[in-house]
């Protein structure tokens, strides 16, 4: 059990985390007021979204929460979600507060692109509403893949102790009766 004054485990990691979100929100907020080129920003707003989305999957949902999500097309054309997940005892080891940043991270940027598209659609810009349902569609991706993969984790770790609560079970009624 950490100390409840811990400091975060990743530094780096949740730095990084948190930077591309900002990065790709700013450029978008800052840009309408200094960028007459609407390509310029919506390649590079969208770009910052992808990198953002990227790390989130790859590296810090790995890093921060032990989680990590893919999605695959089988055999049959059908889409198949994959997860995958530190063992529980890795789990129970994760630092609160890179977890809670994590999570707060991944549901307020989504919350941002959603006001910066109410305004795009009371400025009637259709255009920008583009580059924000983009870096929205980004976003929500990855809160539905971690959440779908934490729900697998925790379904996973239920199946792991009722496994071992059994073979316990069963092993102490072996011994009793060969004992007798």
């Amino acid at each position: 059990v950490q100390p409840e004054g811990e400091n975060y485990a990743n530094p780096k990691t949740c730095l990084f985390h948190v930077l591309f979100k900002a990065s790709a929100l700013a450029f978008y907020i800052l840009s309408a007021l200094f960028i007459d080129n609407f390509v310029i920003i919506f390649v590079v707003t969208v770009l910052l979204a992808a990198l953002d989305f990227w790390v989130v999957k790859n590296v810090s949902g790995r890093i921060l929460v032990g989680l990590r999500w893919w999605n695959e097309i089988n055999d049959l054309g059908e889409s198949v979600w994959k997860f995958e997940c530190l063992d529980h005892e890795s789990l129970a080891r994760m630092n609160k507060k890179d977890s809670w940043l994590f999570w707060w991270t991944l549901y307020i940027t989504a919350v941002a692109w959603i006001v910066l598209a109410i305004f795009s659609l009371i400025r009637l810009q259709a255009d920008y509403l583009l580059v924000v349902g983009v870096c929205l569609t980004l976003s929500i991706a990855n809160i539905v893949g971690f959440t779908k993969c934490k729900k697998d984790a925790k379904k996973q770790i239920q199946q792991f102790a009722s496994q071992t609560i059994a073979s316990r079970f069963s092993s102490t009624l072996q011994s009793a009766f060969s004992v007798v």
